[in-house]
């Protein structure tokens, strides 16, 4: 009898995979109900240590790797813990969780994350995520998923500028990154955008991965690569930098996974760190969820950078560290044989599969058919959707950065007689992707959305590729000569900064800059500057000259980025985007990429970002300009004061007494905040979207390279018709925003005079301790 039931499972199992997604536990088939994992009125931990206790020790093995075979004598089908959906679902990766060969062809692709968080609009994240979640949904609904489990956000700070994956990250700033990671995950996984829903069902739509934890922004630079790169980073630079984002993921977001880095932090290796990933994650934290291992990153403990001495002793250091699943197959090859030598226990296995086993359940596939439940009702024509194209558009729309337009040669009129459009990225789609992307529910590149406004626009490759080695100067100069206006549309592409791939230097690369200014001397009027890039490039020979009389940053912009960018070029959508980081000159590259400091220094280290960096900048943190002009005004401020009620204030080297934030408690940290109103006035001609920053910086601000030259408090958008005004209203708290970290990594309040900025407009905010 028993045989003929484990021969009915196995059949029914095999039977649910061709015909419906991957999954569990279904209703149809009586044998389930004899097992406790598939009872949906016990807690997710008792059905996840249910399924543990019923594994054998080479099974229980068997899933400690991203591809989980099926233990189809339980009915449990195989998974794929690794997908991705950075800015879009994609099929990305040797064994890629998702595959567009069925109904499913393709899935919205939204700007690259740099663009994106140029809008500073976190409810456009947060619905950019929902759509990704819900697109992903209907890939898995259509059979073309073996998992639920994405790899997104990147949530690492955009600290250098060569950096190739800096493209794939929010920026710089620790707050912006922060808030991106919460709007991401939360739209992404089902929740809502204030974090207060409970889940559907009490199911997650998708699980979101911040990665990667932590201090990892170094990919492979002069001959230095992350998989030995030992990060030395301080403890105020940990605490102030690198860790809020992750923090913010995980309290407000609740991720429901963390990818442990390659690198080294301070010696050691992240995913062997039992104070990162148990003690500050799950302990500190409160992190619900699975941890992995970025691909590899098990074997090169042992393998490169010879921090465990034999296999076995890497694997015991991870899992006893709290990692959870191996993205590689070391976990499979070699935890066997660590058990055997008693460097692991199966206790420290079962702690890991609790944790897998829980997530795949919260993701509803331990419930029977995912069709007939929470989500099921999402199919493929729910992906490509209208309302979801149009959302990437009105993303690249919100992103694109108008960087220079002195003599408003911006918008271009509709009635231009000959336009000429020159340069490598002009005509190249693919490139307006970005990287980690799938394929586009379409493809229209900037010259034919270009072309929707003038015809019969001219059009000149210029160089052989983006790297430029060959220019057609002569060719592009007699075009340009002959046209009414010229459109250069230059930068970067995946072959010049990628995973994998920094850069060497921050000039656009071989001959582009000679083909510009040939072309820019050349033509009858002033031209029209466009880079595609993820990464600053020093064009300051562009932004002092004359005939170049426009520059766009349009990042990599999407599936919809091409339409975008010639809707703001002609003037029917205001560009409002603001850099989300610091855009250093060339020199910047004598900085040794492999220093991660943030703070500047006496010796002539300038510091990093544009809260500690004292040098030069090609163009700012913030800066983006529009085709109206705002003007701010502070309106009010519920109190000007701040006391910090402290029976035993301390007081640093500078003579100021400080309170530390951890001694506050939750109730004087609520206590000790202030709104601030700001009136924005849209005293142009026309309408526009604004995203309105404030900043903080103390009195004392950048004067011995310890406090930062100024900090964003917040950033909130408006939306004013010509001539009209707007209030937008931020809350200061204190501890949350006038605070720092010590030379300890201890964040403290010192007291004195703050000052809040919002462009030229400043108000001054005390805090007595």
């Amino acid at each position: 009898m028993a045989k003929m039931i484990l021969l009915l499972l196995i059949l029914f199992f095999l039977h649910g995979v061709d015909s419906s997604p991957p999954h569990a536990c279904d209703a149809s088939n009586p044998t389930t109900k004899l097992f406790q994992f598939c009872r949906t009125d016990l807690s997710v931990n008792r059905r996840a240590r249910d399924i543990v206790s019923r594994l054998t020790v080479d099974e229980k093995i068997s899933q400690l790797v991203n591809s989980a075979p099926g233990i189809p004598r339980l009915g449990v089908p195989a998974y794929q813990w690794w997908s991705e959906a950075l800015h879009g679902v994609a099929d990305v990766g040797p064994t890629p969780g998702i595959r567009f060969n069925g109904t499913v062809k393709a899935a919205t692709s939204f700007p690259q994350v740099i663009l994106t968080a140029a809008s500073f609009d976190s409810y456009l994240w947060f619905r950019i995520a929902q759509v990704i979640g819900k697109e992903a949904r209907g890939v898995y609904n259509a059979g073309q998923a073996k998992g639920m489990t994405f790899w997104a956000p990147n949530i690492n700070i955009f600290r250098d500028p060569r950096w190739g994956r800096g493209q794939e990250t929010p920026g710089e700033d620790p707050t912006v990154t922060g808030a991106y990671a919460v709007a991401y995950v939360r739209g992404l996984q089902g929740d809502s955008f204030d974090g207060k829903k409970t889940l559907s069902g009490g199911h997650l739509q998708a699980s979101a991965c911040c990665k990667h934890f932590t201090a990892y922004d170094l990919d492979r630079w002069k001959g230095i690569t992350r998989y030995v790169f030992n990060a030395q980073v301080s403890l105020a630079d940990m605490a102030e930098t690198y860790q809020p984002p992750f923090k913010k993921c995980i309290e407000e977001g609740r991720a429901s996974g963390i990818m442990c880095a390659y690198n080294r932090v301070n010696g050691i290796p992240s995913c062997a760190d039992p104070n990162l990933l148990t003690r500050t994650a799950r302990g500190l934290w409160h992190f619900n969820g699975y941890i992995t291992s970025d691909c590899d990153a098990v074997s090169i403990i042992y393998d490169d950078q010879g921090y465990a001495k034999t296999p076995e002793d890497a694997v015991a250091d991870v899992l006893k560290a709290g990692m959870d699943v191996n993205c590689g197959s070391y976990l499979q090859n070699h935890t066997k044989s660590a058990l055997q030598q008693k460097k692991v226990s199966e206790a420290d296995i079962n702690r890991a599969l609790i944790n897998l086993f829980s997530v795949r359940i919260r993701l509803g596939l331990f419930n029977g058919d995912p069709t007939k439940l929470t989500y099921g009702n999402i199919s493929p024509n729910d992906v490509c959707s209208p309302s979801h194209q149009a959302l990437a558009l009105e993303a690249a729309r919100n992103g694109i950065v108008l960087l220079k337009n002195p003599l408003k040669l911006l918008p271009l009129s509709k009635r231009s007689v000959s336009l000429a459009v020159i340069g490598p990225n002009a005509h190249v789609a693919k490139t307006l992707l970005g990287n980690y992307a799938g394929p586009p529910c379409k493809n229209v590149t900037p010259l034919d959305a270009i072309r929707g406004y003038v015809k019969n626009a001219v059009y000149h490759k210029g160089c052989d590729s983006v790297a430029c080695s060959n220019a057609a100067v002569e060719q592009a100069v007699a075009i340009a000569r002959s046209a009414e206006r010229v459109v250069l549309i230059m930068g970067l592409d995946q072959t010049q900064e990628k995973e994998d791939m920094d850069r060497v230097d921050l000039s656009l690369p071989g001959k582009q800059r000679e083909l510009i200014t040939s072309v820019a001397k050349a033509a009858k009027r002033p031209v029209v500057l466009v880079l595609i890039c993820g990464g600053p490039v020093d064009v300051s020979f562009a932004k002092d000259n004359d005939k170049i009389g426009s520059i766009v940053w349009a990042g990599y912009p999407g599936e919809a980025g091409g339409v975008a960018l010639a809707e703001i070029l002609f003037g029917d959508h205001n560009p409002g985007g603001r850099l989300p980081v610091t855009w250093y000159p060339q020199n910047f590259v004598n900085v040794k990429m492999t220093d991660m400091r943030m703070r500047s220094s006496s010796s002539g280290y300038p510091g990093r970002t544009y809260r500690f960096y004292k040098g030069p900048k090609v163009f700012e943190f913030g800066h983006g300009l529009s085709y109206t002009t705002y003007s701010y005004s502070f309106k009010s401020l519920t109190q000007n004061t701040l006391y910090l009620n402290q029976s035993k204030p301390q007081t640093n080297s500078d003579s100021l007494r400080y309170a530390l934030v951890s001694e506050m408690g939750r109730e004087s940290c609520d206590t000790a905040k202030t709104k601030v109103s700001v009136m924005v006035e849209n005293q142009g001609e026309m309408a526009g979207k604004h995203p309105v920053l404030m900043f903080m910086r103390h009195e004392k601000g950048g004067e011995d390279g310890t406090r930062a030259e100024k900090q964003l408090v917040g950033f909130q958008s408006v939306v004013l018709s010509k001539g009209e005004k707007g209030e937008v209203e931020f809350e200061v708290g204190v501890c949350e925003h006038l605070s720092r970290a010590n030379e300890i990594g201890v964040m403290v309040v010192e007291e004195g005079k703050y000052f809040l900025t919002v462009g030229d407009s400043e108000l001054p905010l005390t805090v007595n301790v």
